[in-house]
């Protein structure tokens, strides 16, 4: 398999994929290897898992360098989220071994009643190329801190960067019979639906994470899903400073090349302040260096996987046609590398697929508004529900409209954010389950309840 750099297309290495035969013994492997793993204590894991971190730490330029050369991410902005990820651990280590103790409910009488959490066994973590450290944390983390073994299967945008958490987390002191990654495309993915496995953690898109869901049903473990979504923004007309707003929910839109689930993909804003706040939005955006994501000073670097060039230039098609106006960006770069310039479309509406359909690029409708509630009723006209977002001084309003959304996430004045602290879950399209805070670390274990009499 073959490791493509999406900036100018050159083969930075190949690597083998694994077949039928290697997966099975993989999988045997971490069956045998994980009551030992679980037989230690919690502490005793997190300590591993801890030193980890600072094996990610002693080695983040060459992890970043890795990163980008096979994703495509900013150098800077792949730094940033190898270095933002180890809040996962900063929350493992301050809350796992509360989450994960036994707890005693009646401690009086002849009989006395606890429950206790067990592992679930051998998971799968199909993981994602856009993120993997932020998604990959979130799942094989918590899932060994819980005393399970993981099969991890990286995209195969991402293989690189899971070999080296492979490697770090071996030479942590993980046992290779706890951790193991399988390499390939999607047919190795498959051997994975087919295998003996104890539950299945996915991060990617809609469409797929629907396919696995029916694939493993029959077998009646943990399914959990971590989909796409077509994020939402509603600028108010009282917001504190249009030009900050403009700027925020440009980043919003544009951090990773607009490759985030939770990245803003449409936006909506007040009549009294629309104007403005395009005008502030696309002097934002044409500001953006674009660029050899190797350079620091990179914001805008290619596209992950060439064929998402193709479907953005479709959106901007279909979005004129239906009479939207282009005011910048619209077309891919005459360079080598899967390059898209940033793209802002205004005068949009739901009819155009850049409103409805998830874009996964650098590009963005902003539609004018002339209240909250025609707002309200665009923002949940979707069938996905990850995160929206509402910019507005006015906290109670902002809140009353936050409120009525069926989404796993709200932001108020702020968006595109992910903290260990509160559960990351997406509903309908966008997914099935929570990981991250006390609910991500309950995510991999199952309760067991003890019915004691003297």
């Amino acid at each position: 398999m073959q490791v493509i750099n999406p900036a100018n297309g050159a083969i930075v290495t190949e690597i083998l994929s694994d077949n039928a035969e290697q997966v099975r013994e993989k999988i045997e492997k971490l069956r045998k290897g994980q009551p030992a793993w679980f037989e230690l204590s919690v502490e005793e894991r997190l300590a591993i898992l801890l030193k980890f971190g600072k094996l990610v730490e002693a080695n983040l330029d060459e992890l970043a360098v890795i990163l980008t050369q096979e994703t495509g991410k900013p150098l800077q902005q792949s730094i940033n989220e190898i270095r933002g990820a180890n809040n996962r651990l900063v929350h493992l280590e301050a809350n796992a071994l509360k989450w994960l103790a036994s707890e005693d409910m009646v401690t009086e009488g002849a009989t006395k009643e606890r429950i206790a959490y067990e592992p679930l066994g051998v998971v799968a973590n199909i993981s994602a190329w856009n993120f993997p450290y932020n998604v990959g944390y979130n799942v094989f983390l918590y899932a060994l801190v819980a005393g399970n073994s993981v099969i991890y299967k990286p995209s195969e945008f991402a293989s690189l960067t899971g070999m080296k958490f492979r490697e770090l987390l071996w030479r942590a002191g993980v046992p290779e019979n706890v951790f193991e990654c399988i390499f390939g495309t999607g047919e190795v993915g498959q051997l994975l639906l087919e295998a003996d496995l104890d539950g299945y953690f996915f991060t990617g898109s809609y469409n797929t994470g629907k396919y696995i869901a029916t694939q493993v049903a029959p077998k009646l473990v943990p399914v959990q899903l971590e989909l796409g979504g077509k994020d939402p923004l509603y600028i108010m007309d009282d917001v504190f400073d249009v030009k900050q707003a403009a700027i925020n929910a440009a980043e919003g839109a544009f951090y990773n090349n607009g490759q985030s689930c939770c990245a803003v993909e449409r936006i909506y804003v007040h009549e009294s302040v629309y104007d403005e706040f395009v005008n502030y939005f696309v002097e934002e955006v044409k500001s953006y260096k674009v660029g050899d994501p190797m350079n620091k000073t990179t914001f805008i670097g290619p596209l992950t996987r060439q064929p998402q060039v193709g479907i953005l230039e479709e959106q901007v098609q279909d979005a004129l046609l239906k009479g939207a106006e282009l005011k910048c960006g619209g077309y891919s770069l005459d360079r080598e590398g899967y390059y898209f310039a940033p793209t802002v479309l205004s005068a949009v509406n739901h009819q155009m697929e850049v409103m409805k359909e998830e874009s996964f690029g650098p590009i963005i409708g902003i539609q004018k508004v002339a209240n909250d509630e025609e707002a309200l009723s665009l923002m949940k006209d979707t069938t996905y529900g990850l995160t929206a977002a509402v910019f507005s001084a006015n906290k109670g309003r902002a809140l009353d409209l936050l409120d009525q959304l069926s989404v796993g996430t709200v932001y108020w004045n702020c968006c595109d954010r992910v903290s260990p602290n509160v559960p990351w879950s997406g509903r309908k399209n966008s997914g099935l389950g929570s990981t991250l805070s006390y609910q991500g670390i309950r995510a991999f274990v199952q309760p067991k309840a003890y019915h004691l009499r003297d």
